[in-house]
């Protein structure tokens, strides 16, 4: 018999899972407990469950943790980056980082990413599949190893390795797991997604009643110059993607925020600032849109430099558009997204062809 992963089920998932076995309803919730509050690694870890349930329990399930492959501390500030192995060898990134306000994390949705944008170190890795909840409660359970409760991780951040709203069902059942009240009971005001546009899945997530904070990767404000830099824009155009984010507001009442990479000499010029308030001032009815902008990570294989964001946001305050740059973090430990995992794949295969040879 095949066995499930027992850290993939909500609570009423899990009620029926010790219903069908016999066992009394309020064992779900010491399930849950055990499984996201103590966050054990196996079933003889929990105490007050009977020797029988328990050797029950390890016939139909199995607890999917990941394991720590390499950990990066930045000796600049307090960011963290981990390469977590996953049961079937993969490997993804993630990364803690320090604020005021807290801890947050920064998670990977898929191994690997589909959408082939052309500043991100993913890209040239290719697609190899969807992670599970689990496996992104995982990153999470992983960040908060060894830290007291008081330092544990406050906010998730949606936007490491992957297209979160190309793993949709599995992203929702995370938010769903996270935000539990009888686990970690996370407030999906502390979390937010990135998309680079996927206009159906905007739509869809609209429909879903999760107060997460929608953040579209966006990096360019004319179809020209956005396909270039992101093939997704072929398939839904800026047009079609700012309405799904007037309809997504319309339904949720929620801003969102407009991420923009700043390259030197692609899209940081005074022409590029007035072609994005063009754009943007009409999806939020009056309202300031929002942009955060991102110094664009150096990717080998590339030529992209980063433009000036402070200048940028200057060109975009003109605009009426509210801007901020974002902090980098991390600089000294490879913190981008994909460039831990990229030269690590590297790493391995230059050793398997030198062994080869």
């Amino acid at each position: 018999m095949e066995k499930t992963d027992i850290l993939n089920l909500l609570p009423e998932e899990l009620a029926e899972e010790c219903k069908a076995m016999g066992a009394p309803a309020y064992r779900a919730k010491q399930l849950f407990r055990w499984l996201h509050v103590r966050r054990v690694s196996s079933f003889a870890e929990m105490t007050d469950l009977s020797k029988q349930f328990q050797q029950e329990l390890q016939k139909q399930f199995y607890i999917n943790r990941l394991k720590m492959q390499q950990t990066l501390a930045s000796h600049v500030d307090d960011t963290v980056k981990y390469l977590c192995r996953l049961s079937d060898g993969n490997c993804v990134e993630t990364v803690r980082m320090a604020y005021h306000h807290g801890a947050t994390a920064c998670i990977s949705t898929q191994v690997g990413c589909k959408m082939g944008c052309t500043f991100c170190a993913s890209a040239p890795l290719g697609f190899v599949r969807n992670l599970t909840a689990s496996e992104m409660l995982g990153q999470i359970y992983a960040a908060d190893e060894g830290c007291p409760a008081s330092e544990r991780i406050a906010g998730v951040v949606l936007m490491g390795i992957g297209e979160p709203l190309d793993n949709y069902d599995n992203v929702i059942r995370f938010l769903r797991l996270i935000s539990c009240p009888e686990g970690r009971n996370m407030s999906l005001r502390h979390v937010s997604l990135s998309t680079c546009g996927l206009v159906p899945m905007i739509l869809r997530l609209a429909q879903e009643a999760l107060p997460v904070t929608l953040a579209v990767s966006l990096h360019a404000a004319t179809d020209d110059v956005r396909s270039a830099l992101m093939p997704i824009n072929r398939r839904y155009p800026l047009a079609e993607l700012m309405d799904a984010c007037r309809s997504y507001f319309a339904a949720t009442g929620r801003r969102i925020t407009f991420e923009y990479a700043v390259i030197a000499g692609k899209n940081d010029t005074p022409q590029a600032a007035a072609e994005l308030g063009t754009l943007l001032r009409p999806v939020f009815s009056g309202q300031r849109p929002h942009v955060n902008l991102i110094p664009v990570n150096p990717v080998a294989g590339t030529d992209f430099q980063a433009g000036s964001a402070q200048r940028f946001r200057k060109l975009l305050e003109r605009e009426s558009i509210n801007a901020t740059v974002r902090r980098t973090l991390g600089e000294d430990i490879q913190a981008g997204c994909g460039q831990l995992r990229r030269n690590t794949l590297e790493q391995t295969a230059n050793e398997t062809n030198l062994k080869g040879a």
